[in-house]
């Protein structure tokens, strides 16, 4: 597609009356973000993918085909104006991480030679010195305008605002920035300030522009919708390469949450190509920019690049992701448990609704506290990273659900703070954000059609077999993790009100595979205790449950049967598809086989009238 900025369109017009034409510049730019230590392969789950999958051509990514399918792209663009962008989330989510500590992502991404990065809020996982001891390691240069390290710091000042690359004889301005709040999402520490993102892109841009640069990508990790509504409209921003709400973009998939590249309109008068390229090594990014003399993006276009198994990957590279997982080896294959059916700990399901996944950790952390006088169990659906595939449950694939080594964490709560954590855990539900809350012990009915803060409709706590509405002056025993304790995902109020509060509790995985081990097969479930309001005049309906029992349709579809496996569906008002594959299976963590079905629509947008097919048992 073409796109123009009218005021430097007319000048060029001018300057090329007198004379010849100015040559265009066509710059093509690899990407990824949030690899989260996808080392190896993944599988339809996001987990590690098995030998029997990778066999039958199943397998998706890992940082070996990552670099073959660099490789390959560098080949076909040579000759022409390439850089490789990373930006940011680089840590967590898989054993390499928790072994390694960083330096395994660090010697592949040297190895595929990235051309710059921006920090993701996961970098400070394990505060500014697991971040330090990264940036000793890495041969390419660190960008993030909105962090500050401070004298002490062992950041140094080796993160910078910005960097200059000389491609084809001009000069290209990448400038960084990390998500406002990841202080709250992560642990920076003391030394390190988190600046605001605009604020500081627009600095860092004001110095590119003195220094006489005139193409300049915003490489940032503060999400998809924050790089639409700000990011792309600062003034001489040209293109933007994002992450952190690994968002998939395409032209040609029903899955995507947008078109790749997304134009943005800034008040310039001109419009910014936005990208992101999914997660976990599923995709590589592959945008081409084309600008004119003026430093003006005429054209943009690009689809990401799907790493499926028509990529072979690097045999070298495989080799050593063999060696490194020798000493991990024997912990991933240890077999701690076995799942009835698979337990779905999607991130679609897992920050919007009640899910399997959820439940199965709340249980397990109020179980493991229950002598100690907790009652109450709260946890962050964005702690839950992946699924867990039905049979035999490895301790590898409890660590890829919960790799961030984090412990219970037990505190007293009066019940007018309760309240305000949940309402935080429910404000930015349409971000899709981490913090949603997935419980045990209580039951909470929503409705986000309300401000956030104010979204709570009901709270009931489970006192002996029966429950009771939730008492704003009564202390509560409450149990969660530890960065939760400490005000991570926006809990502040655990942090500032939580009373005795203990942050040393055993390790969360070892609780969870110790409560699977225990509930051997483990059948996975929900019961109704996070329940949505679909709409102003609908009755409360739950978000995601096992039961069941036949529903009439609502809304414009009144009086349609319920889904039944076999047969078709037309949508009604409030359907989302684990309604529909609780209504046909018996089990909403079927919703996939609905989607696989339908060509993938988004799970809790469904388009009311649209008939789906209801695929067979």
């Amino acid at each position: 597609m073409t796109i123009f900025r009218s005021g430097l369109l007319a000048a060029s017009i001018i300057a090329l009356s007198g004379g010849s034409a100015l040559a265009d510049y066509e710059l093509n730019i690899l990407h990824i973000n949030d690899l989260h230590s996808r080392i190896e392969a993944i599988n339809k789950f996001d987990s590690t993918c098995s030998a029997e999958e990778e066999g039958k051509g199943e397998c998706f990514g890992g940082v070996a085909r990552l670099k073959a399918a660099i490789d390959a792209e560098r080949e076909k663009l040579s000759g022409k104006n390439v850089l490789l962008l990373n930006a940011g989330d680089n840590f967590q989510g898989s054993l390499f991480y928790t072994t390694y500590k960083g330096a395994t992502e660090a010697e592949f991404l040297n190895l595929m030679k990235f051309d710059a990065m921006t920090v993701g809020n996961h970098e400070f996982d394990d505060s500014e010195d697991g971040l330090a001891t990264f940036l000793d390691k890495i041969q390419f240069p660190v960008v993030t305008a909105n962090v500050a390290a401070g004298a002490s710091s062992k950041i140094g000042d080796r993160i910078k605002p910005f960097t200059v690359i000389e491609q084809g004889g001009q000069k290209i301005g990448i400038v960084g920035a990390v998500a406002n709040d990841t202080a709250e999402l992560s642990s920076p520490g003391p030394n390190v300030l988190i600046g605001n993102d605009v604020a500081d892109i627009t600095a860092a841009v004001a110095e590119l522009k003195k220094q006489g640069v005139d193409k300049i990508v915003a490489l940032t990790h503060v999400g998809y919708p924050r790089d639409l509504e700000a990011i792309a409209k600062i003034a001489d921003v040209d293109v933007v390469v994002g992450g952190h709400t690994n968002t998939f973009l395409s032209n040609t998939s029903d899955k995507a949450e947008g078109p790749y590249p997304t134009l943005v309109d800034n008040p310039g008068g001109y419009k910014v190509p936005v990208v992101q390229a999914g997660a976990y090594t599923k995709y590589l990014g592959n945008l081409k920019v084309v600008f004119d003399d003026a430093g003006v993006v005429k054209e943009a276009s690009g689809e990401p690049i799907l790493l499926d198994s028509r990529i072979k990957p690097d045999e070298a590279v495989l080799a050593r992701i063999k060696e490194l997982a020798g000493p991990i080896e024997e912990l991933k294959n240890k077999i701690v448990a076995e799942a009835a059916e698979p337990i779905d700990g999607s991130r679609e399901v897992c920050r919007a609704a009640e899910c399997p996944m959820g439940n199965l950790v709340a249980d397990a952390i109020l179980d493991r506290t229950k002598d100690q006088g907790m009652t109450i169990a709260i946890t962050n659906g964005g702690g839950l990273r992946s699924s867990i595939d039905g049979g035999p449950v490895s301790m590898g694939e409890v660590l890829s659900v919960l790799p961030f080594q984090n412990t219970v964490a037990t505190f007293q709560l009066k019940g007018a703070d309760l309240l305000a954590a949940l309402e935080n855990g429910l404000s930015q539900i349409e971000e899709g954000a981490g913090r949603f809350p997935q419980v045990a012990g209580l039951k909470y009915t929503f409705d986000r059609s309300k401000p956030a803060g104010s979204r709570i409709v009901s709270v009931e706590v489970k006192e002996g077999d029966a429950f009771v509405p939730l008492d704003p002056a009564k202390t509560y025993g409450v149990v969660s993790n530890n960065y939760m304790r400490a005000g991570g995902d926006g809990y502040s109020v655990f942090a500032k009100a939580g009373m005795n509060a203990y942050d040393f509790g055993p390790n969360l995985e070892l609780v969870v595979a110790d409560y699977l081990s225990a509930h051997r097969p483990y059948k996975p479930y929900t019961d109704g205790r996070i329940t949505e309001v679909a709409s102003a005049n609908a009755e409360a309906k739950p978000a995601a449950t096992t039961d069941t029992a036949a529903k009439p349709a609502e809304g414009a579809a009144a009086g349609a049967q319920a889904a039944t496996a076999g047969g078709k569906h037309v949508v009604a008002r409030g359907d989302t598809l684990w309604d529909l594959a609780t209504e046909a299976y018996g089990n909403g963590a079927f919703w996939r086989r609905i989607a696989e079905a339908n060509g993938n629509p988004r799970p809790r947008a469904l388009h009311v009238g649209t008939e789906l097919s209801i695929p067979a048992k």
